[in-house]
């Protein structure tokens, strides 16, 4: 009888490079409008009101000049609010700093040292938030390829 392999898997370290997984949010029915919602600076919350736009807009990168779509509340939050002091502000929990930082940079991953730099927080720390057994706001290694 052939014995079955199980896929290796490896125990994050403070190099490994973690990202928002939108898949995460889509699978386990996470409302991710209005998550982002609650998070938009007083203005744009009322700008958007009780409405939570799901509109997607095309943007333009700025240095490739390439167009790719992108959800209007997202980009707002990137383009506005995620300049603002406060949004990193310290009183704010470990997990929605961590989770902010990604938004603020276009979800590109970031190792726990990279994040200790950003944020002042030990990279240990960072580690062991997001390498627990539960998945905080879909912050998940970067699948390797």
């Amino acid at each position: 009888m052939a014995e079955l392999k199980r896929p290796l898997i490896s125990k994050p370290t403070l190099h490994t490079r973690f990202h928002i997984d939108y898949e995460w949010w889509r699978q386990n029915d996470r409302d991710w409008q209005v998550y982002l919602y609650n998070i938009l600076c007083p203005e744009h919350r009322e700008f958007f009101g009780e409405g939570v736009a799901d509109d997607m807009l095309d943007w333009v990168d700025p240095q490739t000049a390439e167009v790719q779509p992108v959800n209007g509340l997202q980009h707002v939050l990137i383009e506005h609010c995620a300049k603002r002091p406060e949004f990193l502000a310290p009183g704010t929990p470990l997990v929605d700093l961590i989770f902010r930082v990604f938004l603020a940079n276009g979800n590109t991953p970031l190792s726990p040292l990279e994040l200790s730099e950003r944020l002042g927080r030990p990279a240990q720390t960072i580690l062991s938030v997001l390498s627990g057994s539960r998945v905080y706001r879909g912050l998940r290694p970067v699948a390797e390829t």
